[in-house]
């Protein structure tokens, strides 16, 4: 029986109402406006909740929107110390000439001259630098073709799904003068999803914050040479100053994009009142369209929803305050959340989430215990919020939920010889008096 209920315990948990008055998640896509883009998401940073989509799995050229994943290598390529802001790059003489071109995105770049990684990275981040980012490829991997290689394994790594990459800037091949990664076609480009580019930007920007430092810089100016000087203004016209029809609050990101087969696209990205969206559009018309629609889904996320705290850091779900333990000193453990419980939700439509508790049943045995010895703050599940309503929330990633870890608030320690022999002795005698008792009422 008791395995029975602990089973039961596991699986169906514990319900627990945490509010009356909640807003209901809106239906990913049922925004009141049109939207001109071929492809477009807008996502909560914080847990990869969907509030906007049209088209997210179509498979689209992304142009230098490519290069997220060229500054996420290089930035972890830094966080490792494989190479470091201040290391001087080899400027080969592929990239001295690709540089030169004024048609496509670039500083020139010259090889009796000396960058450093942190000059380049700021080109590309800035400036879009087409030759800067194939010099820090080089760097990193060797030759653009490994670094491309690094790029397609990272993708499969995050999840990406829909992606291909085939080479480091978002060039169409043909604009490489003969000397695209091998492996790769002669016009080839890169290619991904709405949803993949929303995956990248999220986890770019939450596994390297620091990437905003440099995207958010509207203008810079650049050394080429000693009597040559570049001012890199941001093609991210959103950026406060640089054209003012398009200026927006709260942005400081991302990565724009175009070719004559992309189109122009851009990912933003944007933060008001500690909550921020990620946002991307694909195939619009213009420069500015791709600026003009970031705004309409920017604005309905930040118009329409709140990002609120639903339970406080330190819940202890009424009814399971503590768990049972064997083994040790103490017969039982008290258990609570680790941080708060939030999500986003939209404005106005109000309905009733619950608060489930999730226990890692590998860590418990038959008769639901925990087996001591234990520290303080050992994870022993997970506190998520689920939404009752017809519709269901969707998130880039399937596993995404908005979930906290729920811990065991004491260290507990392993019983001594003696008190399990006790322990042992105290269990044998109650079986034996119960065994009488019922015998006896057996009598009568």
């Amino acid at each position: 029986m008791k395995r029975l209920m602990f089973k039961k315990w596991l699986l169906v948990m514990l319900t627990i109402m945490v509010m009356t008055t909640v807003i209901q998640p809106m239906k990913a896509g049922a925004a009141a406006f049109d939207l001109e883009a071929e492809s477009a998401i807008l996502v909560d940073a914080q847990t990869g909740k969907i509030l906007f989509k049209k088209n997210i799995d179509a498979i689209l050229p992304t142009a230098s929107m490519t290069k997220m994943m060229s500054e996420y290598l290089i930035l972890e390529a830094i966080n490792e110390e494989r190479i470091n802001w201040d290391q001087q790059v080899p400027i080969s003489d592929f990239v001295r000439s690709l540089s030169l071109q004024t048609a496509l995105s670039n500083v020139p770049l010259r090889q009796d001259e000396t960058y450093t990684v942190e000059n380049l990275y700021q080109s590309v981040a800035i400036y879009s630098a087409n030759a800067s980012t194939i010099a820090l490829a080089e760097l990193i991997a060797g030759s653009e073709t490994a670094f491309v290689k690094m790029m397609n394994d990272k993708a499969a790594e995050l999840g990406l799904d829909d992606y291909e990459f085939v080479n480091s800037t978002g060039l169409n091949n043909s604009d490489l003068q003969g000397n695209h990664p091998e492996g790769t076609g002669e016009t080839a480009e890169n290619m991904m999803s709405a949803r993949a580019t929303a995956k990248l930007a999220f986890h770019l920007i939450n596994d390297y914050p620091e990437v905003l430092d440099t995207a958010s810089i509207p203008t810079l100016t650049f050394q080429a040479g000693p009597d040559e000087v570049i001012e890199m203004q941001n093609w991210n016209w959103m950026l406060p100053g640089i054209v003012a029809q398009h200026d927006y609050e709260g942005i400081d990101g991302l990565k724009t994009g175009y070719t004559a087969a992309a189109g122009n696209a851009f990912t933003g990205t944007a933060e008001r009142n500690g909550m921020r969206f990620i946002s991307v559009v694909m195939r619009t018309g213009t420069r500015d369209d791709r600026f003009n629609e970031t705004r309409k889904l920017l604005d309905y996320g930040f118009n329409n929803f709140n990002h609120i705290e639903v339970i406080d850091a330190g819940f202890a779900p009424e009814g399971l305050e503590s768990i049972p333990v064997t083994a040790g000193k103490e017969k039982e453990v008290s258990i609570s959340s680790v941080d708060p419980l939030s999500t986003v939700v939209k404005k106005g439509e109000e309905e009733l989430y619950h608060a489930e508790l999730f226990l890692n049943e590998s860590l418990f045995n038959e008769n639901g215990e925990i087996q001591a010895p234990f520290e303080a703050g050992t994870e022993v599940g997970s506190l998520a919020l689920i939404y009752d309503g017809e519709q269901t929330e969707e998130f880039l990633y399937a596993s995404q939920k908005a979930e906290v870890s729920v811990v065991t608030d004491v260290a507990v320690e392993k019983a001594g010889w003696f008190s399990m022999t006790m322990r042992a002795i105290g269990g044998f005698f109650q079986g034996v008096w119960s065994g009488v008792a019922n015998t006896v009422k057996g009598w009568f």
